[in-house]
């Protein structure tokens, strides 16, 4: 209900909290939102509310008298158990509390046993596994649905909707397969089908199909988010047992995920700057996590590596068209949206100058100083953008199924993306631009029809409007756009090009670190017609559109003046601010949006 509220632009009171309940802080959205969801983890739903209802029997089990007298650490541990690690850390436990030692292993039939008071013990003597926490998931899961009842517009005004959904938190060896779950109505399954239950994606969506069908109204699609903390797992190119993709089970992949989570508060996953794919593209380099999953951290020396190229969907959707060449379907064809992923109940509160943090994580202060409300990798998160008839569950569902969307990094500039055969060259100068790109070609998430023939290359049309801000909201011009293609060439390689199709990259604009004032040229809008000078007939392909604005300060930086911290005398810096002088991570950032792709298949009129 918070959530909701602040999505709505009330007021919200955040963490840390006083001993008497009281918020330390406030923050509210200076733009609410049009549509929201609010996706909580369902894997604990059931064990959560046994441990804080005294109703249940098993309240008192030794796993909740734990998970009271020390809830940080036994989230952690009952997050651990969640996901099957055989071995677990060992947290300090208060004095008198035993350690939960019978932890869930993962079974021989792939499913994760929950923690043991789950259980039930039926008339029989026999043991109905985890069905206790299961049976209470259904509490948490029912206030969910009434939320998101009471906040939907459903008057014809459509001034604001909500979704019912949840998050699917598969994470094995920390490896991050998150998918948020969202339904189109409010018919959904009794209880939402979660990791421990059904361990692999294919699994989640099987059980999905049994428990949400079309002829009872229920309807739903999954989002995957954080493939670049998945340590290469989120787009393997084998089934759960090791076998290749089958033609059924990409297009039944491609059915259940239309789109993907590009940005968010843990970084993008767009393209990998520095190795690998990406390698030509500087843009890459932006909000890009340094380590590849999500045990990842700089401070408690568990750091797996850095990041891998294919957990980024460039390079992913690269995998899919050649998967496409052998299989006749793309498992991998994404639409794009950008997340806030709060854990605050804040959603949409993406402001680089007023970031309260994801999790209030800076927020413990040592030496009486406050550090940054989160960890300097962080970031704000950005948002997602549908085109649809009107503001309902129904017309934004199609949209997210038709992959109309675009994401951004946290500002609002409006974005059109076109693409065809035969778009005038004149379009960007006509009043009817957004009425021809529907008329004569797909827009942005869509398939190329069959090509004409002869030496037809095809068209794209491109426009950008600023953000134009409002009281409280300061925003930067526009600097360039960008089409990035990716394609598999004729010897089955996998290629990509960015190309420059609007603005000025070299515009000299630039920020004032001293105090955050922005400088240089840059344009209001920015429109373009470009047709593909390389293209090949014969070679499957996808392009996509990305709008970047004049730079800005980040968070960080903000935050960091604020505190008058001075880097030039280091022995001044106190331990929690010390971050601000950390050179490994940028004092300016480039917001951005990035568009759906379009999608060529050699041909055929349409991508199944």
């Amino acid at each position: 209900h918070d959530a909701y509220r602040f999505a709505l632009g009330e007021e919200l009171g955040v963490q840390p909290y006083r001993e008497d309940g009281t918020a330390t802080r406030f923050t509210q959205l200076a733009r609410p939102l049009d549509f929201a969801a609010v996706t909580d983890h369902a894997e604990l739903f059931g064990e959560v509310e046994i441990c804080t209802n005294p109703d249940y029997l098993q309240y008192n089990s030794l796993e909740c008298q734990f998970y009271r007298s020390d809830p940080n650490n036994a989230f952690i541990v009952f997050n651990l158990a969640a996901v099957g690690l055989p071995e677990l850390p060992q947290f300090p436990v208060p004095e008198g509390v035993p350690v939960v030692s019978d932890l869930p292993v993962v079974g021989s039939d792939g499913r994760i046993p929950r923690l043991p008071y789950c259980d039930l013990v039926d008339t029989n003597g026999g043991v109905l596994a985890g069905a206790t926490c299961l049976e209470a998931a259904k509490t948490p899961w029912r206030d969910t649905q009434a939320a998101a009842e009471a906040f939907y517009d459903r008057s014809s005004d459509c001034n604001f909707t909500t979704f019912v959904a949840y998050e699917y938190t598969g994470a094995p060896l920390s490896n991050n397969l998150h998918r948020n779950v969202i339904f189109k109505t409010n018919v959904v399954p009794e209880v939402p089908p979660a990791y421990q239950e059904n361990p692999h994606p294919e699994q989640l969506w099987e059980r999905l199909a049994e428990v949400c069908k079309t002829e009872d109204g229920c309807d739903y699609l999954t989002i995957p988010h954080n493939s670049n903390l998945s340590g290469g797992l989120m787009f393997e190119t084998e089934d759960r047992n090791g076998n290749p993709y089958t033609a059924e089970y990409a297009a039944t992949r491609q059915a259940n995920e239309p789109l993907a989570e590009i940005y968010q508060h843990k970084g993008q996953s767009e393209c990998l700057g520095t190795t690998g794919a990406g390698a030509n593209d500087e843009l890459c380099g932006f909000e890009l996590l340094p380590y590849n999953n999500l045990t990842g951290d700089r401070f408690n020396g568990l750091n797996t590596g850095p990041p891998l190229p294919g957990d980024f969907l460039r390079e992913a959707m690269k995998e899919g068209l050649n998967l496409e060449k052998n299989l006749g379907v793309n498992p991998f064809k994404y639409g794009f949206i950008s997340s806030s992923d709060t854990h605050l109940g804040t959603p949409g509160n993406v402001s680089e100058s007023d970031f309260p943090g994801h999790a209030g994580a800076g927020l413990n202060p040592s030496e009486g100083v406050p550090g940054l409300t989160d960890v300097i990798e962080a970031s704000p998160g950005g948002l997602a953008v549908l085109y649809a008839e009107e503001n309902s569950r129904p017309s934004l569902f199609a949209a997210m199924q038709r992959r109309e969307a675009y994401a951004t990094s946290g500002t609002r500039p409006v974005v059109r993306f076109f693409g065809g055969w035969d778009i005038p060259a004149n379009a960007c100068g006509r009043s009817d631009f957004v009425e021809l790109g529907y008329a004569n070609g797909v827009p942005m998430g869509g398939d190329l029809p069959a090509a004409p023939g002869g030496d037809s290359a095809p068209i794209f049309a491109v426009s950008a409007l600023r953000d134009p801000g409002g009281p409280g909201v300061t925003s930067e011009p526009l600097q360039r756009i960008q089409i990035i293609k990716g394609w598999i060439d004729e010897n089955g390689e996998k290629q990509e090009q960015v190309y420059e199709v609007a603005g000025d990259p070299n515009n000299g604009a630039s920020v004032d670190l001293s105090n955050c004032q922005t400088s240089g040229s840059g344009f209001a809008s920015l429109c373009s017609v470009w047709q593909d000078p390389d293209f090949s007939v014969d070679q499957h392909a996808f392009y996509y559109a990305r709008v970047v604005e004049n730079p800005s300060c980040r968070w960080s930086t903000y935050q960091c003046l604020a505190a008058n911290v001075n880097c030039d005398e280091p022995e001044s810096v106190p331990e929690p601010l010390a971050d601000c002088c950390n050179t490994d991570f940028p004092k300016t950032i480039q917001e951005r949006a990035w568009t759906s792709p379009i999608w060529y298949r050699p041909m055929v009129a349409a991508n199944p």
